[in-house]
């Protein structure tokens, strides 16, 4: 008789541990994993795939009031939310089925429950109250929205995973939060018609982002008639039937249809028994703590993706799932590199970024040259679309290695997926230069800079 039930237990669906169960699956282990609410996890449900579908079809309105410059005559067209709604829905449930095959495809068993874990090897199964013991556990639980701190009214609040399922379009909406989720709704219900309120606390939005990129999406946003107000919080919701007013810090106050936070979001790492089973949480960020393999206090179980609170990405959580199950099980050590991952923001306009910004660099190296542009794209000449794109190459002054590359405007997530390959290699200003342009293109201009826009010397010490 087997000494454990299974070889592997993955607690939570999503990308990082479906990835983590296929894999040690392909290697020959018995795994189980369980999901309480839907396969695919926040990623597939309610975050990266709906938020880039409305996020695509919020665009159409531009496309819309572009065309005319190119000769077209659209008549008036009009939107409807529902339809919206209903056709991201069908798609979603497409993706979870297909998660779902994939998985048991690969000969992992799904269940459909909350998981706890009793101790070291032991997880309970609320649905059917069934212990399953396991010779290694896994934690791929994510995070979830967190609102903050209690303020009268935040029973009125909603969060993205609401948004996604709204009954109606609000004609106004107000948003509090200045980072990747809030930016990216104030974008999509812009797009879509609503007026839209930004509320963020600090002096701009996107912190730890680019300077010139923060201040760059701040007037593009602001030329979009999206409202952004920063330096105040909200205190205070009312409701008056279906309307509400926000209270800001600053004394004043707002009238909308809806207001939404988006200031954070937190591990889940409730009531899964960790402190029974003697898992450590990271007092620095509330995550599980874990080591490079992604090992918790426990050796027996593991942690991955979003519960960590190291980098909130999904891609990075399929890669440590993916490592996890290569080293436990496919008898092969693999440690994620945690360094230069490459984000974007699909707010309007669009942030692809990879390595450090100017301020982490000039912190970093003594000698730094910066290369940066800002022009028209070629279709506003013809839309007549007051925009600008931002494009910024961050270089050691010393080696000519290229640290960091910021992109703000239509299609900078995928440029900088490209580019993100060679900032990995550590590829020189030279080899850039040296790369014959692609013309006509935006992308042509991170090869064309030739003289930097600002130089940077640390002086040394005296």
């Amino acid at each position: 008789m087997a000494e454990f039930d299974v070889d592997l237990f993955v607690i939570g669906g999503g990308s990082g541990g479906v990835r983590a169960a296929r894999i040690a699956a392909g290697y020959g282990a018995r795994v189980m994993i369980a999901e309480e609410y839907r396969m695919g996890g926040t990623c597939v449900i309610r975050g990266c795939v709906p938020k880039k579908l409305f996020v695509i079809g919020s665009h159409v309105r531009h496309e819309l009031e572009d065309a005319a410059g190119f000769g077209w005559t659209v008549p008036p067209a009009t939107f409807d939310w529902a339809t919206l709604i209903a056709n991201k829905d069908k798609e979603i449930a497409r993706l979870e089925a297909a998660y779902t095959t994939n998985v048991e495809k690969s000969g992992a068993q799904v269940v459909k429950s909350r998981a706890v874990i009793e101790d070291k090897h032991t997880i309970r199964l609320l649905e059917n109250d069934r212990k399953i013991t396991a010779k290694y556990i896994l934690i791929a639980t994510g995070g979830a929205p967190n609102h903050g701190a209690a303020i009268p009214g935040i029973e009125h609040v909603i969060s993205s995973n609401e948004a996604f399922h709204l009954k109606k379009l609000p004609k106004r909406i107000v948003i509090q939060g200045g980072g990747y989720i809030a930016l990216e709704f104030a974008g999509i219900f812009a797009g879509f018609g609503s007026d839209v309120t930004v509320i963020y606390r600090g002096d701009n939005i996107l912190r730890g982002f680019d300077e010139d990129v923060r201040s760059h999406v701040r007037a593009e946003m602001e030329k979009q008639g999206i409202t952004v107000l920063t330096g105040c919080t909200v205190t205070k919701v009312d409701r008056h039937g279906e309307e509400f007013t926000t209270h800001l810090s600053n004394g004043s106050s707002l009238a909308s249809d809806q207001v939404m936070f988006a200031i954070g979001r937190h591990p889940n790492v409730a009531n899964l028994g960790l402190e029974k089973a003697g898992v450590a949480i990271n007092p620095n960020n509330g995550g599980i703590a874990v080591d490079h393999f992604s090992r918790s206090s426990v050796d027996s179980i593991y942690a991955i993706g979003d519960v960590t609170h190291r980098f909130n990405l999904t891609p990075v959580a399929i890669r440590e799932g993916h490592a996890f199950a290569d080293t436990v099980f496919g008898k092969r050590v693999v440690q994620v590199d945690h360094a230069t991952i490459p984000t974007a923001v699909f707010s309007q306009p669009e942030v692809g970024t990879v390595g450090l910004t100017e301020t982490e660099a000039r912190a970093q190296f003594s000698h730094v040259d910066i290369y940066k542009t800002t022009f028209r794209p070629i279709k506003a000449t013809m839309s007549g679309r007051d925009t600008r794109v931002l494009m910024k190459l961050v270089v050691d002054g010393a080696t000519d290695r290229v640290l960091g590359c910021h992109i703000v405007g239509d299609a900078a997530a995928e440029i900088t997926q490209a580019v993100a390959v060679a900032v990995k290699m550590k590829a020189t200003k030279a080899d850039f230069d040296a790369t014959i342009a692609l013309h006509p293109t935006a992308a042509e201009e991170l090869v064309t800079m030739r003289t930097p826009t600002a130089r940077h010397v640390r002086q040394a010490a005296e």
